[in-house]
């Protein structure tokens, strides 16, 4: 059996691991990354950038169907269609360049990465069963980055018409009826997507909510959306059997229900990787399901380190980042602690949601005086010029100092202001701070600066 030796050995090569490896690399240390899969993991190949490529999609087909939109600003298409083919083709090229480019990555960074099945033999040893032969490699560090997978229904496991996140977004062809259980956000970006494309989408969650990460106040943009987009929602409802393109649901008051159903999209959440590599050979304290882990990531036994879903809530592919970042850094002797508060979550439904800090709700729970300002996109002139005037921007602060404490957004591409909101949490800014900051004019960040003036009670365009 061949014996290799490193500094770093990382088991697992999505976000967290391959961030790890990469940026162990870059600080000389001598590292060996195993994945059993493709590069990327799940957030590359079959979560994050399918999914949004799927979503982007629907959008443009949504904008060619939606013949009122378009009349709108004097705009007409002639007998659109979809060849769903082709748009797979599209979403699987992309996977493939982004997939290449991270072995590109971790080549450059002069990390040796072995294609198979790792197997912890103890916190200094792993053997890689790799198609050219199992290799044992001894190491200074460990780190565990395995990841989640989706969580299964006992009453409809996945299987033939029961599709997971991965089966639907592998789909040739869509469903003319499609029905999903679970309305998270993975539920909910991918019905709306499908519900877009013509498909006809039933939601159904357990819950008397939609999005219940998500305070009301956000969520009930996204609940008429669905309304108009034919989405019928069904909460409160179990799911009991799936046969026959037919989901049997318990609904309120124990009553039975049957709703059409030619795939069921299972979306009630992921469970994180902790067995078939011998993760039960290491004397680690666990929390739960997860690994356990410190402020430093690292688990109950010295230089095993863990990152990524497998520790843990937020499952979000930029907090296993900057996780293994850290990581590395503190391998190669740098001093470094994780601070979660200003992990933003982002939801891609339409509209898109965005939340990085304290709700009010949580803040006042806190037992804190807070002020709150809110500036609603209908306001807002680069919105109306979107079409984009459905939601706002919502900024959440202490009374006294008046020290950021959460900023949440609704609406179109609002994504795409995550970074200030978290950059406003990370430096400690203030409303003056934001009050100070000149917004470019027309942009829909404008409602930050807005939002900011009005927990300040002095808004300008409201």
């Amino acid at each position: 059996m061949n014996e290799l030796r490193c500094k770093v050995l990382v088991i697992g090569g999505g976000p967290g691991g391959y961030v790890a490896a990469i940026r162990a690399g870059q600080l000389g240390s001598d590292t060996i990354l195993i994945e059993a899969g493709r590069l990327g993991g799940t957030c590359l190949n079959v979560g994050c950038i399918p999914s949004k490529a799927l979503i982007h999609a629907a959008d443009a087909a949504h904008v060619l169907f939606d013949s009122h939109a378009l009349n709108a600003m004097g705009l007409s298409v002639r007998e659109p269609a979809l060849d769903f083919s082709k748009t797979i083709a599209w979403k699987d090229a992309i996977v493939a360049r982004l997939n290449s480019g991270v072995g590109g990555l971790l080549k450059k960074a002069h990390v040796r990465t072995l294609q198979g099945r790792a197997t912890i033999l103890d916190g200094k040893s792993a053997l890689a069963h790799a198609d050219t032969g199992d290799q044992r490699i001894a190491c200074e560090h460990l780190i565990i980055a395995t990841g989640s997978e989706p969580l299964a229904l006992d009453a409809i496991p996945f299987g033939g018409d029961v599709l997971s996140s991965t089966e639907a977004l592998a789909l040739t062809e869509v469903p003319r009826s499609l029905t999903v259980v679970g309305a998270g956000y993975i539920g909910l970006e991918l019905g709306i997507a499908f519900a877009k494309l013509g498909a006809k989408v039933t939601v159904v969650e357990a819950l008397e909510k939609i999005l219940p990460l998500y305070d009301g106040e956000l969520t009930q943009p996204v609940a008429r959306r669905l309304a108009d987009l034919g989405v019928e929602t069904i909460l409160g409802a179990r799911a009991l059997a799936f046969s026959g393109r037919a989901l049997r649901l318990e609904v309120k008051g124990g009553a039975e229900r049957t709703v059409e159903a030619e795939k069921a999209l299972v979306a009630v959440g992921r469970r994180p990787c902790t067995s078939g590599f011998g993760l039960e050979t290491l004397d680690l304290a666990m929390s739960g399901q997860f690994v356990r882990i410190d402020e430093r990531c690292a688990t109950s036994m010295r230089n095993v380190w863990a990152i990524g879903d497998v520790t843990g809530e937020p499952m979000l592919a930029h907090r296993a980042m900057a996780q293994g970042a850290m990581v590395a850094e503190l391998i190669a002797g740098e001093r470094r602690a994780f601070d979660h508060a200003a992990i933003p979550a982002i939801c891609f439904t339409d509209p898109e949601i965005v939340a990085v800090g304290l709700s009010p709700e949580a803040a006042k729970a806190a037992h804190r005086e807070i002020r709150v300002g809110l500036f609603p996109f209908r306001a807002n002139g680069r919105a109306m010029t979107r079409q984009a005037e459905e939601g706002f921007v919502r900024v959440v602060a202490r009374a006294d100092n008046h020290v950021v404490l959460g900023v949440h957004a609704v609406g179109v591409g609002v994504s795409e202001l995550s970074s200030a909101f978290s950059l406003a949490l990370e430096m400690g800014a203030r409303l003056e701070d934001i009050e100070g900051t000149i917004h470019a004019h027309p942009t829909m960040s404008e409602a930050f600066h807005e939002a900011a003036l009005a927990a300040l009670g002095h808004p300008v365009h409201i």
